[in-house]
């Protein structure tokens, strides 16, 4: 997967604060008494059954982050929070940058992360050696 060593933990790094901050910043606050008002947002959007989309978002961010931050499933854990990132792009597509930006970086690294993997300083390479 990468390189050198630095490439390896900075990637890992990246990966934890990003699935730490995802999961304990957007997700938990929403399934812990957000929910109501995450849904009012979610029917503005058009979007039927806007509860049960909410709670798909929700759920992909916090359990989402939280495999990210462990390195496990990360793949698809990071496909589930990608949708949710690009979502919440088109949310904010005609907001100033400032408002988008941090919808954007979390898309990119969670993108990145769906490509590359978790590297091997993870859960996901600690159960591919063991098999």
């Amino acid at each position: 997967m990468m390189g050198s060593r630095g490439a390896t933990l900075g990637w890992t790094v990246v990966r934890v604060v990003f699935g730490l901050t995802l999961a304990l910043l957007h997700g938990l606050p929403k399934v812990t008494g957000g929910m109501g008002r995450f849904a009012e947002g979610v029917a503005a959007l058009g979007f039927p059954y806007p509860t049960f989309f909410a709670w798909c978002a929700a759920l992909a961010e916090l359990l989402g982050g939280l495999l990210l931050a462990l390195g496990l499933f990360t793949r698809p854990a990071a496909a589930f929070a990608t949708f949710t990132m690009v979502v919440a792009l088109y949310r904010h597509r005609a907001d100033p940058f400032a408002r988008m930006e941090l919808a954007l970086l979390y898309f990119s690294v969670l993108f990145a992360a769906m490509l590359i993997g978790a590297g091997p300083y993870s859960l996901d390479s600690k159960v591919r050696h063991r098999a």
